[in-house]
């Protein structure tokens, strides 16, 4: 077989000890690959470059298909943004997929049985990372939900469920209070999981949700689930199933991967030869299925589950048998560890359920997009978010009522979200950042620019900092902006 070059980053702290030994793992397992190694993280933070890698690492890794890393230390301190979202982002990594597993009864677990994969939408939602102080007291963070991002990533989780045999998906997200975003996401899983009749499809609101999952994860199968809570979910997975320390990731898009563990680079650790490297060579195995080398990948995923079975354990593991009170074990380093997966190529464990990938198809559908961009959007009125400190809600209303003009008519004022004029309560905590909504009376001509334009001008000359705008649309005919709590 023709090796596939592939650009590996050693990483930071326990980095280069743990990619090592899984490197040495998938090259004597069969993995036909040829190692690029290039430098990220820490050493090129601190050499100038905010970022955490250069221009000329971003050419390579943009002329292959799968990028494979071990974890990086981002500086402490502002002007450091995170590599691993930069690249999943810049990429259109989309698709984050960890799987959560169980490996009782050999290794101990709360939740015998559990096998869970969780698939997090990978690019917006929070983590966008827009943020603006608005007011003294208050600072914004810009939750972006768009329809191709929802479409593609629960595209993916049916495909990657029908690849895998897998039988059930549940989407999570909080859309009875965000109706608008998580809404959004809900409705395109609606309407793609019944392109899918041959997988089960349900949704939860993400709260109770995740409280279920981590209380009885045997009742899920596949998760797909908006970024922010998704980051947080799959870390919880992953810690009941048995250990964080497992878990492999994949970052998935049309044209490039990302294969890393979801751990730290754990710093205080590094050189002592002690760490687990099981979840970047798990993310290894999860590469070569990735790149069309399913054979190597049993080989060497079958090796490592017969490794665990015979109890061949680094001190992570270790730790947790003392603590169930488990005496027969073998402790071993990083690199015995790996050499012990190695000694065990062409097993098969007995205990654990063997991998197969033998009748899996691995052809996956590529999203299919909505064409949306022809949608009617009629302005139906403006947000204007002011910066007022002296005034209550009473008398800012007051004023902007004056304010308003013959082109439109104060709807409302809220603070944080809460209605606080008209008919707004004393008890109700208010900061210096008040949402101003603004329609034309009823019967009128819809509202301009030139008209939002005006207001602002005399919101001015009154000595009323406005801080941002935001349109009100009618989408299609239908309300595109949320009410406020209380309206």
């Amino acid at each position: 077989m023709t090796k596939e070059v592939v650009p590996i980053a050693r990483g930071d702290g326990i980095g280069p000890e743990i990619m090592d030994a899984s490197l040495h793992v998938l090259l004597e397992g069969g993995a036909a690959i040829e190692p690029q190694f290039i430098e990220i993280g820490e050493k090129v933070y601190r050499a100038g470059y905010t970022a955490g890698i250069t221009d000329e690492t971003w050419e390579i890794i943009r002329n292959h298909r799968a990028f494979y890393k071990a974890p990086i230390t981002t500086p402490q301190g502002s002007g450091y943004k995170s590599l691993n979202v930069t690249i999943r982002k810049t990429l259109s990594l989309y698709a984050n997929v960890r799987p959560a597993i169980s490996y009782d009864p050999v290794i101990p677990s709360k939740h015998p049985g559990m096998d869970v994969v969780v698939i997090r939408e990978n690019e917006e939602d929070l983590y966008a990372g827009i943020e603006h102080q608005q007011t003294p007291e208050v600072i914004q963070c810009l939750k972006l939900i768009s329809r191709p991002g929802c479409e593609r990533i629960v595209r993916y989780a049916f495909e990657y469920a029908r690849a895998y045999g897998r039988k059930k998906i549940t989407c999570m997200t909080k859309d009875n209070i965000m109706k608008l975003t998580d809404g959004l996401f809900h409705r395109v899983f609606d309407e793609i999981a019944s392109e899918y009749p041959d997988i089960e499809s349900e949704h939860w609101i993400v709260d109770i949700g995740i409280a279920k999952l981590a209380d009885t994860p045997g009742n899920f199968d596949v998760v797909v689930i908006p970024n922010l809570y998704g980051d947080i979910v799959s870390d919880m997975t992953a810690q009941i199933a048995g250990s964080v320390g497992f878990a492999p990731g994949a970052n998935i898009g049309d044209n490039h991967a990302m294969f890393e563990a979801i751990h730290g680079s754990a710093p205080r650790y590094a050189g002592q030869n002690l760490a687990n490297p099981s979840g970047v060579l798990l993310s290894g195995i999860m590469m070569l299925i990735h790149i069309g080398q399913i054979e190597a990948a049993e080989r060497i995923h079958n090796a490592w589950l017969k490794t665990l079975e015979d109890r061949v354990w680094t001190y992570d593991l270790v730790r947790k048998a003392k603590a169930a009170s488990i005496t027969s074990y073998t402790e071993v380093g990083t690199r015995e560890f790996a050499e012990a997966v190695i000694s065990r190529l062409g097993q098969k464990p007995e205990q654990l359920k063997a991998a197969d990938y033998s009748k899996a198809s691995f052809s996956f559908q590529k999203p299919k997009l909505t064409n949306v961009r022809h949608t009617e959007m009629r302005l139906d009125g403006v947000d204007v978010f002011i910066n007022e400190g002296r005034l209550s809600g009473d008398e800012l209303g007051r004023k902007l009522e004056q304010l308003a003009g013959p082109e439109f008519r104060l709807i409302m004022i809220t603070n944080r979200g809460q209605r606080v004029y008209p008919g707004g309560f004393s008890e109700t905590f208010c900061t210096d950042h008040w949402r101003c909504r603004f329609q034309v009376p009823e019967g009128a001509n819809l509202p301009t620019p030139a008209n939002t334009r005006d207001l602002l001008a005399r919101l001015e000359q009154n000595q009323l900092e406005w801080i941002k705008l935001e349109n009100l649309y009618l989408v299609d005919g239908k309300r595109g902006y949320s009410l406020g709590q209380g309206q």
